[in-house]
């Protein structure tokens, strides 16, 4: 049983990670029923996938502190899988994937208006499930730090890419994607939210101090929607396409493959995230065949194993030293290339539910 993680009816991090379950759990073995929270408020039929809970989140959680050892919400399941933290007591066994710990670690890097629900949530989440999924190893020691989770009662599970993402999409689908969008195939791409933790700000400094005939014959591409606090980004990113600067911001993309085609497009993908739990979007460029600058902290050095080059997301100069030699050295364009292939082909959506299959199992076994 998952609660789908969906945002606003556009698919997030989680979001992604929730659909790629809801796909592969069933090649593993698992009947999955896919559930979702109904509005506290007007159509109760109004939900993102799936069924409808019994309640929505707020009602159950009301219940929840209000009779803490009355009434607890049936499910006709085996096991109930939360992707997103929103749990309330059930009465069958709960696993809750936590992603990372990010707005009471670091809330600097959150809007404040969510922070407060989301540490409550998550601490909530931590106490009832009999389970928690990390999607790495770095996020462990987060969990146990900032929500008081047992190590024993935490095992790892990585995200992934579909496995249909190693094979090349459609060249003429891929230049139609371009020329829809004015991309000219080579650019420098990120593909994430635009918000503070995501560090767009020095990857746009870093890409106007490259040399001049580099700038003019790789634009930068920014894929993703705006986030919070990046009204000073998306200024200095119009400011310099005044400039004549061959800057692309893309906030939306049409056709289901658009993304893919995307990063199908790309000469090199630059990732110098402050905070990633995981951080998807380096598997799918990996996938895709494209040459990766990633940051060196969080989760990015375990998810990339050396298959990118490293960078310390605080030095632009650094950034730009990293995105010059990807775009400029054949020879080491190439090993980043087979090194980013090899290690996609380790991180498949297939096996993630696979191992997802197994943590269910050993919690039913207990």
């Amino acid at each position: 049983m998952i609660e789908p993680g969906l945002t606003g009816g556009r698919l997030d991090g989680i979001g992604v990670y929730t659909q790629a379950l809801l796909q592969h759990l069933p090649q593993a073995g698992c009947d999955v029923a896919a559930y979702s929270y109904p509005r506290l408020r007007g159509d109760a039929t109004a939900i993102s996938v799936g069924q409808a809970m019994p309640q929505s989140f707020e009602a159950a959680s009301l219940t929840d502190l209000l009779t803490p050892m009355a009434n607890r919400v049936h499910m006709p399941a085996d096991i109930f899988h939360a992707t997103d933290y929103r749990i309330v007591r059930m009465d069958c066994p709960v696993v809750a994937t936590l992603h990372d710990a990010l707005p009471i670690k670091y809330p600097q890097w959150c809007s404040p208006g969510m922070r407060r629900a989301k540490n409550w949530m998550q601490q909530k989440a931590a106490r009832k499930a009999q389970h928690v999924i990390a999607v790495s190893n770095f996020a462990i020691g987060e969990l146990v730090e900032c929500f008081g989770v047992d190590e024993n009662r935490i095992s790892v599970v990585p995200n992934g890419v579909d496995a249909a993402w190693l094979q090349a999409p459609d060249a003429s689908a891929v230049a139609a994607t371009l020329l829809e969008n004015g991309l000219r195939a080579g650019y420098f791409l990120f593909v994430g939210t635009l918000q503070p933790r995501k560090n767009v700000e020095r990857l746009l400094s870093a890409y106007l101090s490259l040399p001049d005939a580099l700038r003019a014959e790789r634009q930068l591409v920014i894929v993703g929607s705006a986030g919070w606090r990046c009204e000073e980004l998306i200024a200095r990113v119009k400011a310099a396409q005044q400039d004549g600067e061959q800057v692309v911001w893309l906030n939306r993309l049409t056709g289901a493959d658009g993304l893919r085609h995307v990063y199908a497009g790309a000469g090199v993908f630059v990732f110098p995230s402050l905070y990633e739990g995981f951080g998807i979007p380096v598997v799918e460029a990996f996938a895709s065949g494209v040459p990766v600058v990633a940051s060196n902290s969080s989760s990015l050095p375990e998810v990339t194993r050396g298959a990118a080059l490293d960078v310390d997301p605080g030095n632009t100069g650094d950034i730009a030293a990293a995105m010059q030699a990807l775009a400029r050295d054949d020879a080491l364009r190439s090993r980043c290339i087979a090194a980013g292939r090899a290690r996609a082909a380790q991180l498949t959506w297939h096996d993630t539910a696979l191992q997802t299959a197994a943590v269910y199992r050993a919690v039913l076994s207990q």
